[in-house]
């Protein structure tokens, strides 16, 4: 059993254990997390989950370093959540986001954890609302979760974080022709980053762009009026005013309500998934069910039988073995 007190304490090696734990698939290990989760509740919640998502080649690591410094500047503690996409062949995943960001991860009050995908749609681990919880119990004030590109990840990301960053490239508008409407709807602060040198007005171009098509959308949050920021995360330029902007959204969503509406939500939608893959994983381990499952399809192959029927005495079958 993990020392939870250790971990209470600031104990990274008690952190990185427990982080593998909850990102465990045997049985065994799962038990034990949800133990040890159930005596974490109340050490959970305090900190401000941010999600940073991006075209390819946006800048992420870049920007995570930058605000990170920026964020520990304060005071505060952050802790990175980078997750890495797995290969569908192998299930192996380069987890290289430390070595890019080779300052942010030496300084003493900063966690990285690289975690694969695995699996899991959307550019985020399957248990990285867990890890979310372990980190917040271990003191961390602020969370970065950094996803692996633009498309389904938005929409998971922002079940589990406060607020959504979105990352572009000074494009002069070209941005916005690969990106679609639910992706725009879903950020609360959007990026426009390199707006250095040369793209300095390929920026000013791009930022009048997001802004005309932001007004069409609807806020995600009461109270809140989505942004667009020009910066040179590499340069450092924009960073401090990026950091304002995000403490003024909490303040903002703090007061009319919809932060803690959101968090409410963001509970209802997990309980939700969660039974649902526990569902799942038992349906996936009964072999009764297995065998079933291989009869009809062997039938539907021989025949034109409904894969919406054979789905069906699938369920069926389900309940009455559990029944």
């Amino acid at each position: 059993m993990v020392n939870i007190d250790a971990l209470r304490s600031g104990d990274r090696k008690v952190l990185a254990k427990l982080l593998t734990l909850v990102e465990s698939t045997r049985p065994e290990d799962r038990q034990e997390t949800e133990q040890i989760l159930e005596n974490l509740t109340d050490q959970a919640g305090g900190s401000l989950r941010i999600g940073i998502t991006g075209v390819p080649g946006a800048g992420k690591s870049t920007m995570i370093e930058a605000l990170g410094h920026q964020v520990t500047g304060t005071g505060s503690k952050l802790a990175v959540l980078a997750v890495d996409p797995s290969s569908m062949i192998s299930g192996g995943a380069i987890l290289g986001d430390k070595t890019r960001m080779q300052t942010l991860s030496s300084d003493p009050s900063v966690y990285i954890r690289p975690s694969p995908a695995g699996k899991s749609l959307g550019g985020v681990s399957r248990r990285t609302r867990e890890s979310i919880l372990v980190l917040e119990a271990a003191g961390y004030d602020v969370i970065l979760v950094e996803t692996v590109g633009v498309g389904q990840a938005e929409a998971m990301v922002s079940q589990m974080t406060d607020l959504s960053i979105l990352m572009l490239l000074p494009g002069g508008g070209d941005d916005l022709q690969g990106i679609k409407r639910g992706v725009m709807e879903l950020a609360d602060i959007v990026v426009i980053n390199k707006a250095d040198g040369d793209l300095q007005k390929r920026a000013a171009l791009s930022e009048t762009d997001v802004r005309h098509a932001l007004e069409f959308l609807q806020p995600r949050h009461r109270g809140w009026k989505p942004c667009v920021l020009k910066t040179s995360a590499l340069q450092g330029e924009g960073i401090s005013e990026l950091w304002k902007v995000i403490l003024e959204f909490r303040k903002q969503t703090e007061q009319t309500g919809a932060f803690g509406e959101n968090r409410e939500r963001q509970l209802h939608d997990w309980i939700r998934m969660e039974a649902r893959e526990m569902i799942l994983d038992q349906f996936d381990k009964d072999q009764r069910l297995c065998t079933l499952h291989a009869d009809l399809v062997g039938k539907d192959t021989e025949s034109s039988n409904n894969h919406i029927t054979a789905a069906r005495k699938l369920v069926n079958r389900f309940f009455e073995l559990s029944s």
